[in-house]
């Protein structure tokens, strides 16, 4: 199906359709989601118990398997917060923590650390490496009674909500003045996926209900600074789908996918242990000019306007 469409508040050209779902280029969101958009109580059932146990059945095994990876990418954030706080500003909010990796590498830098996670079983496995984590989505009434914090870290989270902008108005009120959102998500509708599909590619990346809004570079900073928030760096991650125009072809190839996420790693890990962590980091900036790279990551600072 092509052309125009209306859904509720929501109309723009349909970009795709995955099953029921389509993907317009939202003229009201100024970014792609998909309509109908599912109903609380769906995504309640999904995220609640179904997520971890029926989507990410590895999700633990995997995280272990990359634990030496994960602990640079969680360094790599961690360093950014620090450079644009004070030392004495180091209370953390995550929303969708998940298992709590994050987490726990911000409390062993010395952070104060919050999540916010929906699923049961991410939420007790956090609770039994002693984080603290409210078992709940993120709503106007959990944020009232959280306080404020220095620094929330939102990653591979965005694509899930069936009201972004609701949320961004809420990470908004949590952020003190002066404080840091660090946003990731992934990178769809990219140059690179777009070469692929004029090669003969369907589009992969689409995954709804799971994934509802499909983000780029422009359209997170967009979304962002329509809330007051303002970008101060921009980021890329590794483009791994590289490797699909190079002729691995990892889609619906889990042991490929796992080879080529691997040589992903050896490169960022080399880089690391020669001391070029620099080098890695302002290469994926680069690639973040240019709207190349799996995921964009968006640090953006909410103004203090009290100087």
């Amino acid at each position: 199906m092509t052309g125009p469409l209306t859904w509720q508040s929501h109309s723009g050209e349909i970009l795709d359709s995955a099953g029921e779902f389509d993907v317009i280029e939202c003229e009201a969101c100024r970014f792609k989601h998909v309509v109908p958009l599912p109903s609380p109580e769906e995504l309640d059932a999904v995220y609640r118990q179904d997520y971890y146990s029926t989507e990410k059945p590895l999700y633990l095994e995997r995280a272990a398997e990359d634990a030496e990876w994960w602990e640079t990418v969680f360094s790599d954030r961690y360093d950014t917060l620090e450079e644009l706080l004070p030392p004495t500003r180091r209370r953390l909010l995550e929303v969708g923590s998940g298992p709590g990796a994050f987490l726990a590498h911000g409390n062993k830098r010395g952070w104060r650390t919050l999540g916010v996670e929906p699923s049961h079983q991410a939420a007790e496995h956090s609770r039994s490496i002693g984080l603290e984590v409210v078992e709940e989505f993120l709503t106007p009434e959990i944020a009232g009674r959280l306080g404020q914090f220095d620094a929330i870290h939102a990653s591979e989270v965005f694509e899930h909500l069936p009201d972004p902008r609701q949320m961004t108005s809420l990470l908004f009120d949590l952020l003190a003045p002066g404080g840091v959102a660090c946003i990731c998500v992934p990178n769809d509708y990219s140059p690179i996926q777009a070469t692929l599909r004029s090669s003969g590619f369907a589009p992969w990346w689409l995954a709804p209900p799971h994934h509802l809004n499909y983000f780029d570079g422009d359209s997170l900073a967009q979304l962002l600074t329509g809330t007051g928030l303002e970008i101060v760096l921009r980021e890329a991650t590794f483009p791994i789908d590289l490797f699909l125009l190079m002729g691995m072809n990892y889609i619906g190839n889990d042991e490929l996918g796992r080879r080529c996420h691997g040589m992903r790693k050896k490169l960022e890990l080399n880089l690391a242990a020669a001391g070029r962590n620099d080098l890695k980091r302002n290469v994926y900036r680069k690639l973040a000019e240019l709207n190349i790279g799996r995921e964009v990551v968006v640090y953006a600072v909410k103004p203090n306007y009290g100087g």
